[in-house]
């Protein structure tokens, strides 16, 4: 089971004044511990649930590019971006180009986006969730062309691209990590099953293992193995976490054939903690 650590919160201890600081000493501490992957939120404001909309979130792709300096090993991504935040090509050359300067370590977590509320706050457009499921896989099509060795034109029912130039093309390949996030059981892990190198899956109360049936289904729809598919998994530790829970979680999650476990912080304010309890999880395994 490899774990990530997913920075979900800012609004830490240090301040914000400390918060570059803190924030290269925490993934540097990560790696160290042998997390193999990182990633944070990709939204504007904090989330109901994990703290006030007021605390400090930081726009994810600069964050990105900052701990792509501070790190040496980790696979990075968003977990994940949120279709309507950018046009398609212009998020094909941000992971491109942070692929590039990480030396071939950056992916691309991607959904169809839900919080109508920060949209609403900043002046974007939210669309209806039929247009942004299109919007989604409009916007998979145009990376995977992006990252390919084609130039040619890209035409779909809402974008429009006369050349997919992409240059310097991305290292890791055939393409940079590609995963979508979510359980819609219709429409997403559709996408997933068509386009996607991995799924990302919440897990809450219970063991996920009903979407893990859909997404099979949906491959053999498609006509795509599913032990091509990454499952990954995201999950929640607080204070009262141990590594013991952690680690006994991971095992269910291996045992559905899970590879991956996110692991983010609810209610906890300083960050060395997470890594203490996933250093922990590792050593019991």
């Amino acid at each position: 089971m490899d774990y990530g650590i997913h920075i979900a919160d800012f609004t830490w201890r240090s301040g914000a004044h400390s918060l570059g600081p803190a924030l290269a000493s925490h993934v540097r501490n990560a790696e160290a511990a042998g997390i193999r992957r990182i990633t944070v939120m990709d939204h504007f404001w904090q989330l109901p649930g994990l703290g006030p909309v007021e605390h400090e979130m930081l726009e994810a792709y600069a964050t990105l590019g900052f701990i792509a300096a501070h790190t040496e090993t980790a696979l990075l991504h968003t977990l994940v971006s949120g279709v309507i935040y950018r046009h398609p090509s212009l998020l094909a050359k941000q992971v491109t180009t942070l692929d590039v300067l990480s030396g071939g370590r950056m992916g691309l977590g991607i959904g169809a986006a839900w919080n109508d509320e920060e949209c609403r706050g900043l002046g974007f457009p939210f669309p209806p969730v039929a247009q942004r499921f299109r919007e989604l896989e409009e916007t998979l099509q145009i990376c995977l062309q992006m990252w390919s060795d084609s130039e040619e034109p890209y035409e779909g029912a809402i974008w429009q691209l006369e050349r997919t130039l992409n240059s310097p093309q991305a290292i890791t390949r055939p393409h940079p990590y590609l995963l979508i996030g979510g359980g819609g059981e219709k429409k997403t892990l559709r996408l997933v099953a068509q386009y996607a190198d991995a799924c990302n899956l919440g897990v809450r109360d219970e063991l996920p293992t009903h979407k893990l049936d859909v997404l099979r289904a949906h491959c053999d729809d498609v006509g795509r193995s599913y032990d091509d598919i990454e499952k990954t998994a995201m999950v929640a530790i607080t204070p009262e976490s141990t590594a013991s829970s952690l680690a006994s979680l991971a095992a269910s999650l291996s045992d559905l054939g899970f590879t991956a476990t996110y692991v983010f912080a609810v209610g906890i304010d300083e960050p060395s903690r997470v890594v203490d309890v996933i250093h922990g999880a590792l050593e019991l395994e």
